[in-house]
């Protein structure tokens, strides 16, 4: 059924929990209490595999430039590693230029919220109040991104019925006239699911004949174990027109403190997105991005990284077996269990903390609720696979035993 006003908007309210860090919530949820075990945090979704070995030397080798002010565009030698890496890592219409396709960021996430003010500006004035559409649950940046750009946060349900991506069938043709931009995740937060180059495709055409933006986080992409995901920028034509795709090192390469990443695509876009950043934005520090040349020239980090995480979803895969709705995920390090039998997910987090030590991160507070009262979030909760596979066994264990 296609989504209409009355099915989109959020409550309203002004200053609520809705708008608000769903862990800071769960600090407070947790805060009166103490853990019945020496505490496991699967919460937050910071890689704790080792860092590489290369970093350090790097670093050191280029400590003067520190003493220096970088260009908001990032140094050349950086946007030519994107460029390449993109190039060898997905099968894109043709190599994109170093020079303006491509734009260094302090992590992924500051790019995803600037891209929505860039994209608001790109796309000029839409019939109606200007929208931004994004996957429900997301990545609480979406949502900030929409309200700097002024436009209508638009949430799509994301549930086990539609393959927890957004249904493009659901959303009407008055909406799609006034959106500004869609974000979407693929692999998507905190489900795993991966979207199909014939989903991005026909994604690319609803952009094309609305002329509206595709903002694409892709910042778990190189997490999986088995098929590696596509790219938005795959399907986005030989000029890569309306797709802008979001990268990072915190994922890919256990650097979630380096604070690098980048976009990459539509010229005119990436054009007017150097323009707020050149105001708007701290730069990315160059002996990081020489970090980050190494990083994205080498693989081997990488796939170990890949067989750390292989190992732990073996794990679930024996300890939870077929509980709670479990299914291996497509990329990514998250686990989105449904305890909804056992009862709501924030009750379950809470239960896991005080009995089991383990904490965890409730459904209900990764996404919003749809003014008719459902939100896709709830009955769920997330675990992040990031710590060591003893203490990930050990964690799930408890999670098991605690809940039956």
């Amino acid at each position: 059924m296609a989504m209409t006003a009355s099915s989109r908007a959020p409550l309203a309210g002004g200053s609520s929990d809705n708008e608000r860090s769903p862990f800071v919530r769960l600090n407070e949820l947790l805060a009166p209490h103490q853990p019945g075990k020496p505490l496991i945090s699967l919460a937050v979704g910071e890689p704790q595999h080792p860092v590489p070995d290369f970093v350090g030397p790097v670093l050191a080798k280029h400590i003067a430039d520190f003493g220096r002010y970088p260009m908001n565009q990032g140094t050349e030698p950086f946007r030519q590693a994107a460029s390449a890496w993109l190039s060898s890592r997905f099968r894109l219409p043709r190599q994109l230029d170093p020079k303006s396709e491509i734009l260094v960021l302090n992590g992924s996430r500051e790019g995803l919220f600037l891209a929505a003010i860039a994209a608001a500006r790109y796309v000029g004035p839409r019939p109606g109040k200007p929208a931004i559409l994004m996957p429900n649950p997301f990545y609480p940046v979406y949502g900030a991104g929409a309200g700097a750009a002024a436009c209508e946060p638009v949430y799509l349900p994301t549930t086990v019925e539609n393959g927890f991506l957004p249904d493009l069938d659901a959303i009407d043709e008055a909406t799609l006239a006034r959106t500004v931009a869609f974000y979407l995740a693929s692999p998507a937060n905190p489900q795993g699911s991966v979207a199909s180059r014939d989903y991005f495709t026909r994604l690319k055409s609803l952009a094309d004949r609305h002329n509206f933006v595709i903002l694409s986080d892709e910042c778990y992409s190189e997490i999986y174990t088995r098929e590696a995901p596509g790219s938005a920028l795959e399907c986005a034509g030989p000029d890569f027109t309306r797709v802008v795709a979001f990268q990072s090192l915190s994922k890919r390469s256990n650097l979630p403190g380096l604070r690098v990443g980048f976009a990459a695509g539509d010229k005119k876009l990436i054009g007017m997105f150097l323009e707020l950043r050149n105001i708007a934005a701290p730069q990315v520090p160059v002996p990081l991005q020489h970090v980050a040349i190494v990083a994205y020239g080498d693989e081997a980090h990488v796939e170990e990284n890949r067989r750390l995480y292989r190992i732990k979803f073996d794990l679930a895969d024996q300890i939870i077996g077929n509980r709670y709705g479990y299914r291996r995920p497509d990329a990514g390090f998250c686990v989105w269990l449904n305890t909804s039998e056992i009862g709501d997910d924030v009750s379950v987090t809470l239960r896991l903390f005080k009995e089991a030590g383990v904490r965890v991160v409730p459904g209900s507070y990764l996404a919003r609720r749809q003014p008719d009262g459902f939100n896709p979030g709830a009955g769920y909760i997330r675990l992040a696979l990031v710590q060591d596979s003893e203490t990930t066994a050990q964690a799930l264990h408890r999670l098991v035993e605690t809940l039956g």
